[in-house]
């Protein structure tokens, strides 16, 4: 079955960096959109990048410039690295795949890897 793990969230200070991780596996991960979302206590689940299966990268208007989403098809892991990081960065980061960027359903989630972002 699709498993789908992150790891590499933490607490950092306004302005620091953090690298988030995503393990797949299950299926063919080459032929997946990947994707990177966040959701703040309260607030709605948004979209933060993504990649397809082409390469084709997709961010974020709030985080272009500042974050850059890469893979390592080998490894089957996908990236998230986070630079100059604010305080509305704060959320639970969270992995999704599917056959394509997105259905109205995505269907494979990771379990979530907090992101805490101090002033």
């Amino acid at each position: 079955q699709v498993q789908l793990v992150e790891s590499g969230g933490g607490s950092v200070q306004a302005g620091g960096s953090l690298r988030l991780s995503c393990a797949a596996s299950g299926y063919t991960y080459s032929s997946y959109c990947m994707g990177w979302f966040r959701q703040a206590p309260g607030k709605e689940r948004e979209g933060v990048a993504a990649i397809d299966s082409d390469g084709y990268t997709t961010y974020a208007d709030s985080v272009k410039g500042r974050f850059t989403i890469s893979q390592d098809n080998a490894k089957k892991t996908l990236y998230l690295q986070m630079n100059s990081l604010k305080p509305e960065d704060t959320a639970m980061y969270y992995c999704a795949a599917d056959i394509f960027c997105w259905p109205v359903e995505i269907n494979y989630w990771g379990q979530g890897t907090q992101v805490t972002v101090s002033s």
